[in-house]
């Protein structure tokens, strides 16, 4: 059973002197002290509380209930992160210690002091925001990854044993912050230099809102380096290679119409799966972008008319963007893409010794690790986008391609598509002998 008590160092110099707390349980035993402060001869250590003297009479009239307050809130945390799997250390106390202090009597005094009560109030108000390009809302996605960029800030705090300030975000705290993304959430390069382009986006709000801020994260230096991934396409042949390959289940078959019908549509899973009849108007396909809220209308490719054909002009059976996940690699790997390429590939996390390395739930933890991988073994939904903007890049002008797709730059846009350099220089080769013949 958990237990928290209170005490004073009768041997220490200073005279008020600062209350300890210890917090003990089966497996954890922590001490750290508080904010109170108290004259030696009005403590006692056995009652652990001020003595009801009356010389004493506004230490205990003041300290005494914020104690017995702090009790409990210590016990009430530890029974809602220890059923949640969250270790209990010193980090842990020292943190909830620094919280139950620094709690502001006026919320507005909070968040123009604290980083986390203001990035917390910045997610929560970024469901009501309105995107300046588009004129609708945020869609639920930046949403998100704004809290979850909130989240890691808050386990940085807890990891430190701190609440930091506003003006504390300096290059020493972009150093700090990027080496526990790394080595203690094991987060990849691009998942960090999100979180670090959301932490930029909260201080730039609360700099206008004239909060004091520390003015280091408007350097350049204050990012984080992005690593290209080495993703996959399917060029046309083997496009060709999929669309006539027979297979004898019938989940493999309704998984491959509904891949050819996102390389050519080059929607996002969240927008292909949804497909229904009434998305086809006039021999096209209509369809607003969840990601973006944007419209657009994609013409029906040969091969997709084909597949609606085949299903009396409906789409495939409906299935989970898991399982499509799931079903399009067994569908690559049926057709024989075995060749090994440079990718990356999600895999369970382990230490040196080959164990698995849990998170604070008990739950594996799965990141993407460069390789060589067979082929198909890399084949996620992403594959549909970037082979149709891949496939048409070159052939039709940038721009269309983009109205299609979502890109709003063009930088963004090239970054996404998989032309190789030795694709490009074929592409000169076939133009050079068309002129030349």
């Amino acid at each position: 059973m958990a237990t928290v008590s209170f005490k004073i160092n009768l041997k220490a110099k200073n005279d008020p002197t600062k209350i300890y707390v210890r917090f003990r349980g089966t497996d954890f035993d922590c001490e750290t002290p508080t904010q109170f402060l108290i004259p030696k001869k009005d403590w006692s250590n056995p009652k652990q509380k001020v003595k009801a003297t009356f010389d004493s009479g506004d230490y205990r009239n003041k300290i005494n209930p914020q104690l017995s307050e702090l009790k409990e809130e210590i016990i009430n945390r530890y029974n809602e992160d220890n059923h949640k799997g969250i270790k209990i250390q010193i980090n842990w106390l020292k943190n909830l210690i620094l919280n139950f202090h620094n709690k502001p009597s006026h919320n507005e005094n909070d968040i123009k002091v604290f980083l986390t009560s203001f990035s917390d109030k910045f997610s929560k108000e970024a469901v009501f925001k309105i995107n300046s390009k588009t004129g609708e809302k945020l869609n639920l996605r930046t949403v998100q990854d704004y809290q979850n960029s909130s989240n890691k800030l808050k386990a940085f705090e807890t990891y430190i044993g701190k609440k930091i300030n506003l003006t504390e975000i300096d290059f020493n705290f972009h150093s700090e912050f990027i080496k526990y993304l790394r080595s203690e959430e094991f987060l990849g390069e691009n998942t960090i230099k999100g979180i670090i382009t959301n932490l930029k986006a909260f201080l730039r709000e609360a700099d206008r809102l004239g909060y004091k801020v520390n003015p280091s994260f408007k350097d350049k230096k204050f990012s984080s380096p992005s690593f290209k991934p080495k993703d996959i396409y399917f060029n046309e042949e083997e496009i060709e290679k999929i669309r006539n390959h027979t297979f004898d289940v019938d989940y493999l078959d309704n998984a491959r119409d509904w891949l050819i019908i996102g390389v050519w549509t080059g929607l996002r899973v969240s927008d292909l799966l949804q497909l229904t009849k009434k998305d086809i108007k006039e021999g096209f396909i209509d369809n607003t972008n969840f990601k973006t809220n944007i419209p657009v209308t994609i013409p029906i490719h040969p091969h997709v008319k084909e597949i609606l054909d085949k299903r009396n002009g409906e789409f495939p059976r409906k299935i989970s963007d898991q399982n499509f996940n799931d079903y399009i690699k067994k569908v690559a790997e049926k057709v024989g893409f075995n060749e090994l390429v440079d990718g990356s590939k999600n895999q369970v996390l382990k230490n040196e010794k080959g164990e698995i390395i849990l998170d604070g739930e008990g739950k594996k933890i799965h990141r993407k690790k460069q390789g060589k991988y067979p082929k198909w073994e890399l084949v996620t939904s992403h594959i549909c986008r970037r082979s149709f903007a891949s496939n048409l890049y070159g052939k039709i002008d940038t721009l269309t391609i983009m109205k299609i797709t979502g890109h709003t730059t063009e930088k963004q846009f090239l970054d996404y598509i998989k032309i190789t350099p030795k694709h490009h220089a074929e592409k000169l080769s076939q133009l050079w002998a068309k002129l030349y013949s």
